[in-house]
């Protein structure tokens, strides 16, 4: 049985932790959603996975009970934004983990450009910046509900509640100066500039 006080993984690994195709998916979502490891992507899909072998497994049953469950499945999904009102339970295998990835607070966080990166909007919900209406949320993988979107903000103890935080205020970038090309031996500098007076190296003498 185990020990019950034994935390255990909330997620399931690639079956085939080699597979190319995989591994390059894996790293674009990486690179996209700021992510610190593919932890966090096998998190979300076996979230979706989830899902999928439970309308799997309600699609085999033609029972009262199983309509029930049909339409709560459905529900459940549209409060959490995956599905969309249009869309119904055919559309639950059409899932992807691009999807769940989306309602994740720190992709919200920067979508509403509270954050300039995804990598920031990351580290102000891990050091407790962000609220969800009045609770505090230190996780960037929390799933936010449609209801709860709108909820989504700093903490005003926070200083970051200030909109001219430079955290949050984006600063334009200052031009580059063109440098100069070196002047060739003889040539002046510039206007009232110095001439170069260099000495060419004299050639050995036999």
């Amino acid at each position: 049985m185990g020990d019950p006080g034994k935390t255990r993984k909330t997620y399931r690994t690639p079956s085939h932790p080699w597979n190319k195709q995989k591994l390059i998916e894996e790293d674009e979502l990486a690179r996209t959603y700021g992510l610190k490891s593919k932890k966090e992507i096998w998190k979300m899909d076996s979230i979706l996975q989830d899902f999928k072998h439970q309308s799997k497994k309600l699609v085999a049953m033609q029972t009262k009970q199983s309509e029930l469950e049909k339409d709560n499945l459905i529900k459940k999904l549209k409060r959490m934004g995956l599905l969309k009102e249009t869309q119904g339970f055919d559309d639950i295998l059409g899932l992807t983990v691009k999807d769940v990835m989306e309602r994740r607070l720190a992709t919200l966080l920067h979508r509403k450009g509270l954050a300039k990166t995804m990598r920031q909007a990351r580290q102000f919900i891990v050091y407790g910046h962000v609220n969800v209406g009045n609770k505090e949320i230190t996780s960037p993988s929390y799933l936010v509900r449609i209801d709860e979107e709108a909820l989504v903000g700093f903490n005003p103890k926070s200083s970051l509640s200030d909109p001219n935080h430079a955290e949050r205020v984006i600063q334009e970038k200052k031009p580059k100066k063109e440098r100069r090309p070196e002047p060739k031996y003889g040539e002046k500098k510039g206007k009232g500039g110095r001439m170069d007076r260099r000495r060419p190296r004299r050639e050995d003498k036999r």
